[in-house]
């Protein structure tokens, strides 16, 4: 064989190398990131959730308060 095509096939076995060790690393990354947001976003949703609740919480002492105060009321009126 020419000496020539050994250089080639070396080089292009070197290429081949950097190539797919190349996207081996940016994969790693990419499924890195993913799951990092994967992390922000259900902290994210169980902040929501908690929100929700919290609304949820919040109507019902509204009714509460509601309720107090018309029986006050009616206290108020009765001995009038």
């Amino acid at each position: 064989m020419n000496s020539e095509i050994i250089v080639a096939l070396v080089a292009f076995a070197g290429t081949l190398a950097g190539t797919f060790g190349g996207i081996l690393t940016a994969n790693k990354l990419t499924t890195y990131r993913i799951e990092q947001l994967e992390h922000k976003v259900e902290k994210h949703n169980k902040v929501i959730e908690r929100v929700y609740k919290l609304e949820q919480d919040g109507a019902v002492i509204q009714e509460d308060i509601k309720v107090v105060n018309h029986r006050l009321e009616d206290l108020e009126n009765y001995h009038k």
